[in-house]
């Protein structure tokens, strides 16, 4: 029995290590996690990404991140795409327990050496007049439009239905055993 026993451990660990190694490439590779970054004068636009959207739904939320590596402030001031009918740039709010989302007036300043995040519940992307459902897996191209930097072609990495941050990251990390040792 204990030669069974023995046999079986030895058999499993490197299947559970093969298993493991997987998981954590998935969930911490650079592809993964991040879009490809897009250098636009002194603008880093990295983290481009965007939740899959039910069917029927005509609107959804762009996040990224915008590093100004330069000298002087930028503004985003607006975006297009061919999926979406109009982009504005929004912010979302909490004010007495009710949840408020409103334009950014006048566009989103992203001071120099400085990075602006746009995430859930915060800064986004309000896609309006959706064509088609985002469909987890998808690439949707967009223009941003900065001040100084001008138009500014991205590719927003559609992530699943719920999705708190891109490459799967976050909702999967949530679930995991607090008793899983690495």
């Amino acid at each position: 029995m204990e030669n069974a026993k023995l046999t079986i451990a030895l058999i499993a660990r490197p299947a559970l290590g093969a298993i493991l190694a997987a998981w954590l490439l998935a969930f911490f590779s650079p592809s993964a996690v991040r879009a490809a970054e897009v250098k636009a004068g002194d603008l880093v636009i990295s983290q481009a990404w965007t939740r899959a959207t039910p069917g029927g739904a005509k609107t959804g939320g762009g996040y990224l991140t915008i590093e100004n590596k330069g000298n002087a402030p930028d503004k985003l001031i607006g975006a297009s795409a061919d999926a979406a009918g109009k982009i504005e740039v929004h912010e979302m709010s909490m004010n007495n327990g009710v949840m408020r989302m409103r334009p950014v007036e006048g566009g989103l300043t992203i001071d120099p050496g400085k990075t602006v995040k746009l995430a859930p519940s915060g800064l986004h992307l309000m896609m309006m007049d959706l064509k088609t459902p985002l469909k987890q897996g998808d690439k949707l191209p967009l223009t941003l439009q900065f001040e100084k930097a001008g138009k500014v072609a991205v590719t927003l990495d559609v992530q699943g239905i719920g999705a708190q941050a891109p490459g799967g990251g976050g909702a999967g990390m949530k679930k995991m055993d607090k008793g899983m040792k690495m």
